[in-house]
């Protein structure tokens, strides 16, 4: 059975194996040793205030104020140390061995932080992956573990810095209940343990890795799943025709509240629109599956169309659309073969990528950059 502590260097909680006497933080890597598990103290509550400059803008005339955020699941104490100006969050959630078994979300965490070490170098200290094949269980995709990775994402962050989340598995919709979504839903995504324990919902999303971030600092989100459109609840959605067309529609909230960042630049780019359903492509080989969104993001830049914003979501969409796609060359193309070897995909899957932002620009002079 397994003992719960507090991390030693971020107090975050941790879960020690039967036997052992030390375990290491899936939030910042420290150690902790422990001489008697059986005397380890169990994890804290889950704090409503919070320490952390990024956590509210307080109103003007008001520097005392602290309003307590039901979306702070962040550890307390300082934040940990930052690997560097490059981090990411990769989630892959397969469901395995339930009615919700998906084929492809641990092949596309697997070939996406191979993209961002190989393409965009990206340390891998500064990756945290979660997937349900991890043996360590802070390393799996529970939603307590996800919300403690994305605090961890966007904790310390400064200008310069390049931040990434990463999401495979399903997505759903639940009604909105304050009113900040124009088609009356909230879009979520769901943990191997969304079941008993809960979605986790575009409002905290927004509210925990979007709305912190300070100027100079960049985050791209990645989500592959069903009605994910606006899963980042940003404010601006780029609604694009197939001949490359574009207008940004408006999606902030009539109540007025703010779904943009303190300064920083949040993308998103989705599978798909918020009342449409994503795609594994089990079709493109007997072997094994990627999620659709996930292929056709990694194969645009390897075929070299991630110059603009604009020619990626094209790139993207068209992917998807034609009956036929080979791989390209390349060194990512050689690692994915591996999974996916002679995947060709025949036949239609009814999605089209989306692109989301916290501010309007123009897609097609915008560089692209991780």
């Amino acid at each position: 059975m397994y003992k719960s502590l507090n991390c030693s260097n971020c107090s975050g909680p941790q879960q020690l194996p039967p036997g052992a006497n030390s375990t290491c933080c899936a939030i910042c890597q420290a150690t902790t040793v422990v001489a008697d598990p059986r005397a380890a103290p169990p994890p804290p509550a889950l704090s409503y205030s919070s320490s952390s400059q990024y956590d509210h803008v307080h109103p003007p005339n008001h520097p005392s104020l602290v309003v307590p955020s039901p979306y702070n699941h962040a550890p307390p104490g300082p934040p940990p140390a930052v690997h560097g100006t490059k981090r990411a969050v990769i989630c892959g959630v397969s469901y395995k061995n339930t009615k919700n078994e998906l084929e492809g979300s641990i092949n596309d965490v697997i070939c996406m932080k191979f993209l961002l070490v190989k393409r965009f170098n990206f340390p891998e200290s500064s990756i945290i992956m979660l997937t349900e094949e991890e043996t360590d269980p802070c390393r799996r995709p529970t939603k307590s573990n996800m919300r403690l990775a994305l605090s961890w994402l966007v904790q310390g962050c400064q200008p310069g810095d390049s931040l990434v989340f990463h999401f495979s598995g399903h997505g759903s919709q639940r009604k909105d209940y304050d009113g900040d979504e124009l088609d009356g839903y909230d879009e979520t995504l769901c943990p191997t343990d969304f079941e008993t324990q809960g979605m986790i919902v575009d409002d905290e999303i927004n509210a925990v890795i979007v709305k912190p971030l300070p100027h100079g600092v960049k985050l791209h989100a990645i989500i592959d799943a069903c009605h994910s459109g606006t899963v980042l609840d940003l404010p601006f959605l780029c609604r694009m025709d197939r001949n490359g067309k574009y207008v940004w529609e408006d999606h902030r909230p009539r109540s007025g509240e703010w779904k943009g960042t303190s300064g920083g630049e949040v993308f998103s780019f989705s599978s798909c629109d918020d009342d449409q359903t994503a795609a594994d492509t089990p079709a493109l080989s007997k072997i094994t599956s990627t999620g659709a969104m996930t292929y056709s993001f990694i194969l645009a830049i390897e075929r070299g169309h991630a110059t603009t914003y604009g020619s990626m979501l094209n790139a993207m969409r068209s992917t998807i659309r034609d009956t036929t796609n080979e791989l390209g060359g390349g060194i990512l193309t050689s690692l994915i073969s591996m999974f996916l070897t002679g995947r060709t995909y025949r036949g239609e899957i009814t999605q089209e990528p989306q692109l989301t932002a916290s501010e309007q620009f123009d897609v097609y002079s915008k560089p692209f950059s991780l």
